[in-house]
């Protein structure tokens, strides 16, 4: 940082000493001459005039006021002009500056009406005919076009620094609405990254525990068995830990487990086949084609409600049940179904997780304006319905 900038940096946070410092070398330039040439009332006056500049900025209507009864007191005792009359400028410009907006209006007019004054009181003749008309003329709009130059230097400043501030309160403002959309972002993360670890751990360990329960049961009567058994288990929990290793991988900003690729309508089938081999029948149909591609987002989501509802059939239908998957499209988009034979979560003790799962589900579409139905089925067995529209451009 050049010298200059620390010195402009050091004059903008020591106002009140620069005030100070420039007051009294006013002083010692024209006040204190009439002091050694003992005109006391020059001096007094002359004081009167320069001191209040000390508070110019911090007391700037205050200061403005002292400094209008020291010039109207030397106007009426003193018989010819001071040097200290020029800080009525100063103290114009102060005024507009750094004063109430009253007291700008207001010590432009009395200046205006001070420079009548002067001009009346000390008028200036022609020094080659001796004629006063057109100087004082001449003299009463010179020394009133320097008051108003004056007030306007002092409101343009005035202006600037109200602009500054302005802009200043919004920068603040802009980053306090910034910090609130950085911790809304991070809240929906954390949301969604709960809601993919749901998803995969729920689906996973009920498949595992499926599976464990049926091997355990029917390995007594064929050994051979619980070999396929533990073959779909070993499956399954390494297809989780993969899911599991690229979630986390986008918390450690893994760029390698961040890109790998989510899954889609496309893995549907993948998944259905995990869940036969848990034994668990499952029909997997489709009907129409789309009209359009879906983001791949959206197709997560689907894939996600494929998912959670055939763990909630594992979870919570009993054996014996058997599933069905049905995937339509239609002019407006994509409807899901996953429908089961069993007794159902409501007649499951343990239904809070999947009421979570459904929460966790509903939010989920809800991000591409979808819908999501759950209840009861006629007859026996539990449905979920859910809808996802096309995503219009």
């Amino acid at each position: 940082m050049g010298v200059h900038h620390r010195i402009y940096r050091w004059l903008q946070a020591n106002t009140g000493k620069v005030d100070l410092i420039l007051m009294l070398l006013a002083l010692v330039v024209t006040v204190l001459p009439y002091l050694a040439m003992a005109n006391l009332a020059a001096f007094a006056l002359s004081a009167l005039l320069v001191v209040p500049l000390a508070w110019r900025r911090t007391y700037a209507w205050q200061s403005g006021l002292a400094v209008a009864a020291a010039a109207l007191l030397n106007v009426a005792f003193i018989g010819e002009p001071v040097p200290a009359h020029v800080f009525v400028l100063v103290t114009v410009y102060s005024l507009a500056a750094y004063g109430p907006r009253w007291a700008s209006l207001g010590g432009l007019v009395l200046a205006l009406l001070g420079g009548v004054m002067f001009v009346v009181r000390y008028g200036i003749t022609d020094p080659f005919t001796g004629g006063t008309a057109p100087y004082y003329l001449l003299s009463l709009v010179a020394v009133d076009a320097l008051v108003l130059a004056c007030w306007m230097f002092g409101d343009l400043v005035r202006n600037r620094r109200l602009t500054v501030r302005a802009l200043e309160d919004r920068a603040r403002r802009l980053e306090v609405e910034r910090q609130q959309e950085r911790d809304l972002a991070a809240a929906d993360e954390r949301s969604h990254i709960a809601r993919e670890m749901h998803d995969i751990v729920a689906h996973s360990l009920s498949v595992i525990i499926t599976q464990a329960d049926g091997a355990r049961y029917a390995s007594a009567k064929d050994p051979t068995i619980a070999t396929g058994t533990l073959a779909t288990i070993a499956e399954t929990g390494r297809t989780s830990l993969q899911d599991m290793r690229r979630l986390l991988g986008v918390l450690r900003g893994d760029e390698i487990a961040s890109t790998r690729p989510l899954p889609t309508l496309a893995d549907v089938e993948t998944l259905v086949d995990t869940v036969r081999r848990s034994g668990l029948e499952v029909q997997l149909q489709y009907f129409g084609q789309p009209r359009r591609l879906m983001p791949t987002g959206a197709e997560l989501t689907a894939y996600r409600v494929v998912q959670e509802g055939l763990t909630n059939v594992l979870k919570h239908a009993g054996p014996g049940a058997s599933a069905e998957v049905r995937l339509a499209w239609s002019v407006r988009g994509l409807e899901l179904q996953i429908n089961d034979d069993g007794r159902g979560a409501a007649a499951d003790p343990a239904t809070a997780g999947s009421q979570q799962g459904l929460t966790g589900m509903a939010e989920r579409l809800a991000l591409y304006d979808g819908t999501v139905e759950a209840a009861p089925r006629t007859g026996g067995g539990f449905s979920v319905r859910a809808f996802i529209p096309y995503t219009e451009s």
